[in-house]
C-alpha cells in the first residue's frame, strides 16, 4: 500500500478496494513486525513444511525436522505453535490383541531377558510377524530389527503365513547384514518353531532366544515398530489389493522410518544417520 500511495493512488482507496479499514491499518504501519514475530513465522513455516510431508509425525518429530532445518525451539513451543494450528498426527488407537491358541514349547531359551540393547551392529535382532487385511485377503509381514541402529535389517512379505516367511526374512537380513549373536522373537508365532527357521539359524551359526508365551513385554522393541506401522500405513486406509499394501510397507520403512524419523535414543537420528556417523566406512553394511 506504501508502494501505491508512492505512485498517487490514495490509501483510502487502495483500502476500500482491498476491504481493509485505514484505522487498524495505520495502527499497524506505527508498529511493524518485531523481531518475535518473524522467529515464531519462520518456526511455524518450518513446522507446517515437516506436517505436509509427513502428516503422520507428532510434534516431538515435528520440532526434530524444524531442527533440522535450522529452526530450533522448544518442543513445548513446537507443540503450541502445532496446537493453535490444528497440526495433528494421523494416528490410531491401538487394537487390542486378542488370545490365541494353545502354542507348543520354546526351541530356545531366553538369553535376552529383555535387555533391548547392544553395543555394536549385528549384536542382537529382534523378529516378529504382522498382518493386515486387504480386498483380496490378509498380507502378512516378517520384520527383523537391529536393537544397536533400530534398522529394519531384513523382511519378508507374503499372502500366507508359512515357515517361508520367517526363513525368508532372515535370509533377506543375513545377505545384507551377515551374522550376528543372537536372535531374539516372540513364542507365539509357530513359523519361528519350525525345523525349517531352526535350521537357518544353525546354517548362519547364530544363536536364538525365545520370550515367554503371551509375554509382550519380552519383545516390547518389536511392538513398538509395528504399532507405528499400525498407525502409520495399516491404518489410514483401506487396502484394495496385496500388492498396494505391499508397496506402502516398503515405501514406509525404506524411505520415512528409514530416512525421515528420528528417535531420541538414537541422539535424535534416523537409523540410517546413526549407522552412517557410528560404523567406519568399512565396516558399513548395506
Amino acid at each position: 500500500m506504501s508502494e501505491l500511495a508512492a505512485d498517487g493512488i490514495p490509501v483510502a482507496v487502495t483500502c476500500r478496494v482491498l476491504n481493509i479499514a485505514r484505522q487498524p491499518y495505520y495502527r499497524w504501519l506505527g508498529r511493524p513486525v518485531g523481531d518475535a514475530e518473524l522467529v515464531a513465522a519462520h518456526r511455524a513455516n518450518a513446522l507446517v513444511d515437516a506436517h505436509r510431508d509427513d502428516p503422520e509425525f507428532g510434534y516431538r518429530f515435528l520440532v526434530d525436522e524444524a531442527r533440522a532445518a535450522g529452526q530450533t525451539m522448544a518442543e513445548r513451543t513446537g507443540w503450541k505453535i502445532c496446537s493453535d494450528n490444528g497440526w495433528w498426527s494421523a494416528f490410531g488407537k491401538r487394537k487390542k490383541r486378542g488370545k490365541g491358541g494353545k502354542v507348543g514349547p520354546p526351541v530356545h531359551d531366553d538369553l535376552v531377558q529383555r535387555d533391548f540393547t547392544a553395543d555394536g551392529p549385528n549384536r542382537l535382532w529382534l523378529a516378529d510377524i504382522t498382518e493386515h487385511r486387504t480386498g483380496e485377503g490378509k498380507l502378512y509381514l516378517c520384520a527383523i530389527k537391529d536393537v544397536w541402529s533400530r534398522r529394519i535389517v531384513g523382511y519378508s512379505i507374503d499372502s500366507r503365513m508359512k515357515s517361508r516367511l520367517a526363513v525368508n526374512a532372515l535370509y533377506n537380513a543375513v545377505a545384507r547384514r551377515g551374522r550376528l549373536r543372537a536372535a531374539h522373537r516372540p513364542v507365539e508365532p509357530r513359523q519361528f518353531r519350525s525345523r525349517k527357521f531352526v535350521h537357518a539359524l544353525h546354517q548362519h551359526h547364530m544363536t536364538g532366544s525365545m520370550g515367554r508365551v503371551g509375554a509382550a513385554g519380552d519383545n516390547a522393541a518389536m511392538e513398538s515398530f509395528f504399532g507405528l506401522l499400525q498407525n502409520n500405513v495399516l491404518d489410514r486406509r483401506t487396502w484394495t489389493t496385496r500388492q498396494q499394501l505391499r508397496t506402502a510397507i516398503v515405501t514406509w520403512i525404506e524411505r520415512t522410518y528409514h530416512r525421515r524419523r528420528r528417535q531420541r535414543p538414537l541422539s535424535r537420528l534416523t537409523p540410517i544417520e546413526y549407522e552412517t556417523i557410528m560404523t567406519p566406512p568399512a565396516r558399513q553394511a548395506a
